[in-house]
């Protein structure tokens, strides 16, 4: 059944399934004049012989490549796995592959990743910015590669763009607080020199100012949930503490809920908490966070979408999608304690 070299080759594939070369090929290539039935037994095939196609040698033969490049700021962050994943279904199901490269949430990095992935002659890219200079815009543009920008976006940008209307949502979650009597929040970023985390501050800001609230406070805390503890804590300790608490990313909801309880705080009895993006963990929590959801999925498929129809040579204006939000209320949120000033 193998080749005399031992490698499995293309041919036996189709032998062993009994189907031609060219069908296997059509397979193997994402082509869709495949029925499913004849599909499977081919791919069950080439899973038991452990066959592997020559994705180099079909570049060459048909002059493009069927493999899309993702990079990300972070494989810790569970938003970007989210996304990846959503990706990676859309470009299965189109015939294609994805690699993706994380800059660690460093600018250096993240051209360093950039440009290995260009190596690869991507057929397109999807690119979450590391920041909102977003420097190597100009590197993908020389590269005349196709790509479409997502979730953080640039102060400026020549590419379609994908994201969630930032400012609305966090808009919305203080107005249900407000809604609930609370007056005092106070809002947890991982740092506002991210142009999404702004729009959702902002958001929050503009909502008080036209409610007549107080400015809430802000805090910056970095990054990782851990780095939010002690500067949360010293908040929740003065005597103007807040009452309600917006977390802006989900790690910062973590280190949100973490320092709460480790400071002896009942949610919601003594602070209220809403979070960012909704995940199970969040769901099985006691009691469960209420969290501005972010539509993921649809994110993913808007991205694949946009940069599918560049890379099948559409040239007109950029495209700016923006997606709401919905916020799901759950037990971390409640009227403030009864004698206790909002």
């Amino acid at each position: 059944m193998r080749s005399p070299r031992g490698k499995v080759s293309i041919r036996d594939v189709a032998e062993a399934a009994g189907v031609s070369v060219a069908t296997v090929s059509n397979v193997v290539r994402g082509r869709k004049n495949v029925s499913q039935a004849v599909r499977e037994r081919i791919q069950e095939t080439i899973e038991t012989l452990g066959y592997f196609p020559d994705r180099a040698a079909i570049q060459l033969r048909e002059g493009s490549n069927r493999v899309v490049g993702v990079l990300v700021p972070s494989l810790d962050n569970p938003f970007f796995t989210a996304i990846i994943a959503c990706l990676e279904t859309c470009a299965r199901n189109d015939g294609y592959d994805i690699i993706v490269a994380s800059a660690g949430e460093d600018a250096a990095s993240a051209s360093s990743r950039l440009r290995a992935l260009l190596s690869w002659r991507p057929a397109g890219m999807v690119v979450l910015p590391n920041d909102d200079h977003f420097a190597d815009a100009a590197l993908l543009s020389a590269s005349a590669v196709p790509y479409v920008v997502l979730d953080r976006l640039p102060q400026s940008c020549t590419a379609d763009t994908v994201a969630v209307d930032n400012e609305q949502a966090a808009s919305d979650a203080a107005d249900y607080l407000a809604g609930l009597g609370h007056r005092k929040m106070l809002v947890v970023a991982t740092t506002l020199s991210l142009a999404n985390i702004r729009q959702r501050h902002a958001g929050i800001v503009a909502f008080c100012a036209r409610a007549g609230l107080p400015e809430p406070k802000v805090l910056e805390v970095g990054h990782h949930a851990e780095e939010a503890l002690p500067t949360l804590a010293a908040a929740l300790a003065e005597n103007d503490a807040p009452t309600a608490i917006i977390a802006l990313t989900n790690s910062i909801t973590l280190g949100a809920l973490r320092c709460l309880h480790q400071s002896g705080h009942v949610v919601p009895d003594d602070v209220s908490l809403v979070g960012y993006d909704d995940y199970a963990w969040m769901r099985a929590t006691l009691p469960p966070i209420t969290a501005i959801r972010q539509p993921v999925e649809e994110l993913g498929e808007q991205a694949w979408r946009r940069l599918t129809h560049r890379i099948a040579g559409d040239s007109t204006a950029p495209v700016q999608v923006r997606l709401p939000c919905m916020l799901a209320v759950r037990g971390s949120t409640a009227p403030p304690r009864t004698g206790k000033l909002s």
